[in-house]
């Protein structure tokens, strides 16, 4: 008997079918119905041997599954209903007894608490995997100086292994952004109902503690309509991606012909169908557009929770083919880009020339005027007059004769701007902490090194 005296129209039906892709969440359905089979079975809510065949049918599901033997039904709506299905021609009419005490509401969102949990374990574990070819990479190129970027105008020189660490800090936020989601994912929405609760005395605790979660969801409305968990995943991800994609962004500068800076591996680079000499970043370019569509799913989900009632809406279906996608874009954008920076080589003449460039000492000077007693704000002053000058006449700082210097910088001693002026003198004047000289790099390599020792994971 059905509710309903007509059929489900045909284009219903492919609206309504979520199958074809919350498939993927099989392995974590026949998990929690074993779990909840087993319960059952300790509450005394079905028969010893009724959950020995279950358990039996679920197995057989299971073999099936792992093995891509199981056939989806076309009649089947989702992976709860043809896992179901299945396990009924398996079991015989006690597969129907499998659902006693739950729903696919509180079932669902079970599903995708799982698998937000091992996906934000993955992204965590992927993040250490690029931090530790950072941190390999910045120990390789330890005292290569290239010039600090504001604006994309050339400011101030850096050592290489300090640029190269930014991106490891970066990285270690997103880490701990996805163990934060992994956290937030950890309370047991099985066991709900469809909304208030079952007529049942179940064990939610115990189910709790056989699936992993470290607690049960304390208020059934909310267990079933949360999709908090998911939003964090997605936030952590579309914030992750969007650092991948500005890495990616200075690779493809840095390896183009105007910089010179680096060069992608063969492997990571592509040619072009009309052009034999060309040598095309794309795996950085294809980084750097990845970012948009992981946050979309995060701007799109947010668009279906958004003003929804409680408890369950058909609406929290879209949560799912957001959550997979930005999964495996995520998931292989962090792979890529960790292989990427293993295989990278920099070119340390055209970085040095660069970085010799005197004007970026020029706030070094105006420090140093500091620190003979001149204001910074007027010692900025003298020190743009100082540029200006050198700019017009076609000279570098260090071509200015003392004359000049004296009636353009009274307080500037010759010699005191020679020093400053002097190679490698700005970099290791950066004494602060966090700062580009050597000292402070090395304090930073030994915290990052910290941060990928097994027991601070």
């Amino acid at each position: 008997m059905s509710r309903f005296a007509e059929p489900q129209d045909e284009l219903f039906r492919a609206l309504n079918s979520s199958v074809s892709y919350d498939f993927r969440l099989a392995e974590y359905d026949l998990a929690q119905s074993r779990a909840h089979a087993r319960m059952l079975g300790a509450r005394g809510i079905l028969a010893e041997h009724d959950v020995a065949v279950l358990l039996k049918g679920l197995d057989r599901v299971a073999e099936e599954v792992e093995s891509a033997r199981f056939e989806v039904h076309p009649h089947d709506e989702d992976v709860h209903m043809a896992i179901e299905r299945r396990l009924t021609e398996l079991a015989g009419p006690v597969g129907g007894r499998l659902h006693t005490a739950r729903s696919r509401n509180d079932q669902v969102a079970t599903d995708v608490a799982m698998f937000v949990r091992d996906s934000a374990e993955g992204a965590a574990a992927l993040c250490t995997e690029a931090m530790a070819a950072l941190l390999d990479l910045a120990e390789r190129h330890l005292d290569w100086p290239l010039p600090g970027y504001t604006h994309l105008q050339r400011a101030q020189p850096v050592y290489l292994s300090h640029h190269l660490l930014a991106w490891l800090w970066k990285l270690r936020r997103d880490r701990e952004r996805f163990r934060l989601c992994r956290t937030l994912s950890d309370e047991l929405p099985l066991g709900a109902g469809a909304l208030a609760g079952v007529n049942f005395d179940t064990d939610r605790a115990t189910l709790a503690g056989e699936l992993g979660f470290a607690s049960v969801a304390p208020n059934s409305i909310d267990a079933v309509s949360n999709r908090d968990f998911v939003l964090d995943y997605l936030s952590a991800a579309a914030t992750c991606a969007t650092h991948l994609s500005q890495l990616g962004a200075e690779i493809v500068l840095w390896s183009s012909e105007e910089f010179g800076f680096c060069s992608v591996a063969d492997a990571f680079a592509s040619g072009s169908s009309i052009m034999p000499q060309k040598k095309n970043p794309d795996a950085a370019e294809l980084l750097r557009a990845k970012a948009p569509r992981v946050v979309g799913h995060l701007s799109a989900l947010h668009g279906v929770l958004h003003g929804l009632p409680l408890t369950y809406n058909k609406d929290l279906q879209e949560d799912k083919e957001h959550l997979f996608d930005a999964v495996d874009t995520l998931e292989l954008s962090l792979s890529v880009a960790a292989r990427m920076l293993e295989g990278i080589t920099f070119d340390r003449a055209r970085m040095a020339a660069a970085a010799a460039d005197e004007m970026l000492a020029a706030t070094d000077v105006a420090d140093l005027l500091v620190t003979r007693d001149v204001p910074f704000r007027q010692a900025h002053g003298v020190v743009a007059g100082l540029v200006r000058h050198a700019v017009d006449s076609g000279r570098r700082l260090s071509e200015l004769t003392e004359a000049e210097l004296g009636e353009l910088a009274p307080d500037l001693p010759p010699a005191a701007l020679a020093g400053v002026l002097s190679e490698h003198g700005w970099l290791e004047t950066k004494v602060s902490e966090g700062g580009t000289s050597l000292a402070r790099v090395r304090t930073q390599i030994e915290r990052a090194r910290a941060e990928l020792e097994p027991a601070a994971g």
